[in-house]
């Protein structure tokens, strides 16, 4: 979706009856062709197809979209689902009591928010920050309707489609809520940070990060902010007032095969009590790297799946989301739940999976089934962890009750937050 028009001059009233029904009757037309159009999923794995110039600029100033209508919708409930659809132009607001793997599932609602949305994050102040292809969509989450489009300052090219498409990735928060640190990939080249003033909702500031920020994290304190770079095997530390930037490279596996290698950094998570990150590698190894030197160290991990999407539990649980026999890994499609003390359990998945957020309460976890490549699936897979088995290593359901819920929702979707 563009950011809005603004709104035309009202018509001279001649012929006041005739002129009015025609006008109405051709904006009638407009919205229904603006709700049926939209941008062409790309086919998985590809680098999607031109949609249209990209909306990067001299300026970074947010469109603002018009004021929701006076018949809002009633106030989204807590605990509902918020996910990017990277198959479409629109997060999907899905409860996840609803349950049902039928094809709306748990659905509410949908808002379009630009093309190919990404990553996403949510402030305590119910507005989410969506990075997507086109440019940073603002979000009021409690009413479900587009506040604004913040176009990059940086040079993507043409707005497409796919794995490969330019335009935001990674997005993160800073802990005092005052600004927003997005990832912009550049196709065929290093990417930046750009960063947003969440108050006046304009760009700041930029600075230079590697190829493809998958995901982007904030130190505990919100000194630095931290790109974890795919394709140039590094992370970058950047620095929150100055823009100041370093390098560190994480590559377990070596960097040989460059960009056709499998075994490249995806997803990271901060440790909160000693800001060092964690970067999961094809369920074998979880780099730990200290930010402090760059100094990385290696703990096994037990899944043997290729790896993406990582988040932390409030007791220090680390989940990680394996996307199947990809690269040196041999086994499917997982979730692994990995207490702070490294004990693994691993519980199996239907399908390839791509992020993870986790309850406040730390009991359950919601996996997106999008996924960047091949074979993804429009919905989320809930996963009870308070009703594991944490007899069995390779932790099975505790019972077929608890087996994992396949809920049907959104469009490919990737990114995830709880509201």
């Amino acid at each position: 979706m563009r950011a809005a028009r603004p709104t035309a001059a009202r018509p001279t009233r001649v012929r006041a009856a005739p002129v009015r029904r025609l006008v109405l009757g051709l904006l009638a037309a407009a919205v229904l062709a603006g709700c049926t159009s939209g941008p062409t999923e790309a086919a998985p794995g590809t680098t999607g197809t031109p949609n249209a110039p990209a909306a990067s600029g001299s300026t970074a100033t947010a469109t603002p979209d018009p004021a929701p209508s006076r018949g809002a919708p009633t106030p989204t409930p807590e605990g509902t689902l918020l996910v990017a659809d990277f198959g479409s132009d629109t997060v999907t607001f899905v409860d996840p009591g609803q349950g049902g793997s039928g094809r709306n599932g748990g659905a509410i609602a949908s808002v379009e928010v630009g093309t190919a949305p990404y990553g996403l994050v949510v402030g305590e102040d119910g507005r989410a920050w969506v990075a997507t292809a086109e440019g940073v969509a603002v979000v009021d989450t409690r009413r479900r309707t587009r506040l604004a489009l913040i176009p990059y300052e940086t040079e993507t090219g043409p707005v497409t489609t796919g794995e490969y498409r330019g335009g935001g990735m990674g997005i993160a928060l800073a802990p005092d809520g005052r600004h927003v640190y997005v990832g912009v990939n550049v196709p065929g080249g290093n990417g930046t940070l750009e960063v947003i003033d969440t108050a006046t909702r304009e760009v700041t500031g930029v600075a230079g990060v590697g190829r493809r920020p998958f995901d982007v994290d904030v130190s505990p304190d919100g000194r630095e902010v931290y790109a974890t770079n795919h394709d140039s095997f590094d992370v970058t530390a950047v620095d929150a007032d100055t823009l100041g930037t370093r390098s560190m490279e994480v590559a377990p596996y070596g960097t040989e095969g460059g960009l056709g290698s499998w075994l490249k950094p995806h997803y990271a998570v901060v440790r909160p009590q000693d800001g060092r990150l964690l970067l999961p590698f094809e369920g074998e190894r979880l780099a730990v790297l200290d930010p402090r030197d760059g100094t990385v160290t290696i703990e096994p991990m037990t899944a043997d799946t290729h790896q993406h999407g990582a988040a932390l539990a409030p007791d220090g649980t680390l989940l990680v989301v394996g996307t199947g026999p990809i690269g040196s890994a041999d086994e499917g499609p997982s979730l692994t739940v990995r207490a702070p003390d490294g004990e693994e359990r691993i519980v199996p998945l239907e399908g390839p999976h791509e992020d993870v957020a986790v309850s406040a309460d730390g009991n359950t976890a919601y996996v997106t089934g999008g996924f960047t490549r091949d074979g993804y699936w429009n919905g989320i897979t809930v996963v009870e962890l308070d009703k594991l088995d944490n007899a069995d290593a390779r932790a099975r359901p505790n019972g077929e009750k608890n087996k994992p819920i396949r809920l049907a929702a959104g469009n490919r979707p990737l990114g995830i937050a709880i509201l």
